[in-house]
């Protein structure tokens, strides 16, 4: 097993003991977190059709002179706004593998004050 393949088994570990815990439902779909070096998204997700309800991206908010936590926040506000206009008001939050720390807390603090519930 090479240095890559035990990084990508533990990150894969840390997501699937998150996402054990996590489930959505069609009352309350699960709102998850995917971020790269440059990017981050978000996409509502009703897991019982396994179907996404809405999704946001910083390439939607991008623009010059924001920072890349800015972004993020902004994302979280986006996300809402496209939840609402679908009519969904309670998610669960899923972090996946990463930390509940800088982007993803400011995804998730821009997704309240938009006014999703979780």
């Amino acid at each position: 097993m090479s240095a890559n393949d035990k990084i990508k088994s533990a990150r894969d570990q840390r997501a699937l003991r998150v996402r054990s815990k996590v489930r959505g439902t069609a009352e309350r779909p699960r709102l998850s977190v995917f971020r790269s070096n440059q990017s981050i998204w978000a996409q509502i997700i009703d897991d019982t059709k396994g179907h996404t309800l809405a999704s946001a991206a910083s390439v939607h908010v991008r623009k010059k002179g924001l920072s890349r936590k800015d972004e993020a926040t902004k994302v979280g506000e986006l996300i809402a706004e496209r939840a609402k206009a679908a009519g969904i008001a309670q998610v669960v939050f899923d972090r996946g593998q990463y930390l509940y720390h800088g982007r993803v807390k400011a995804l998730a603090e821009g997704a309240r004050q938009g006014g999703l519930d979780f």
